[in-house]
């Protein structure tokens, strides 16, 4: 089922957290923020928003990172009733599309459940100071990518960011999968 997440609430604070990436590592925020921002993706492997756009989402992250952008991914999906976005294949789906990001497995979904997000994938976008300044898409892409010559919305915010401290007033909102949340 297709979910969009809410509108930017412009300066809420990033939440800290400490999760296992498939690097072997262990990251908290402070591991991942960068010099004049950080860009956290809820993203997860079976989706099928995220897998038609998930070179582009490569692309850009690794276009920030020389923009002082900390960059890392988050799957929280429950993989008990999703089995595809295991922790063992979440491994698999980062080296195989070559991640220069860390990506984090947030298995109790705390992480999911504290930045309030809503589908992967979902975008949150954050100034030097660690304030929220952009959730927004990535383009216009939908379920298939679009165009390759599609506007980069994601990449172009976070420029700004990088360069000005705020994110874009205008702002569309991401679409995809709703997050998979264990049952009560």
């Amino acid at each position: 089922m297709a979910a969009t997440p809410s509108a930017c609430e412009f300066d809420w604070p990033a939440q800290d957290f400490s999760l296992p990436a498939t690097d072997g590592r262990t990251y908290s925020l402070a591991d991942i923020a960068g010099e004049n921002g950080t860009l956290l993706m809820f993203i997860c492997n079976h989706c099928p928003y995220v897998t038609a756009v998930i070179d582009r989402i490569v692309r850009d992250a690794s276009d920030l990172v020389p923009l002082g952008i900390g960059v890392a991914a988050i799957c929280s999906n429950d993989a008990r009733t999703y089995p595809d976005d295991s922790f063992e294949n979440m491994i698999g789906f980062a080296a195989d599309r070559s991640f220069t990001f860390p990506y984090l497995h947030d298995e109790n979904q705390s992480v999911a459940r504290a930045y309030d997000a809503a589908c992967t994938p979902d975008f949150f976008g954050f100034n030097a100071d660690l304030g929220l300044q952009y959730r927004g898409r990535l383009d216009a892409s939908r379920r298939n990518a679009g165009p390759a010559d599609l506007r980069r919305d994601l990449f172009e915010a976070m420029k700004q960011v990088a360069e000005t401290g705020r994110g874009p007033a205008d702002q569309i909102p991401s679409m995809g999968c709703s997050i998979k949340w264990r049952a009560a």
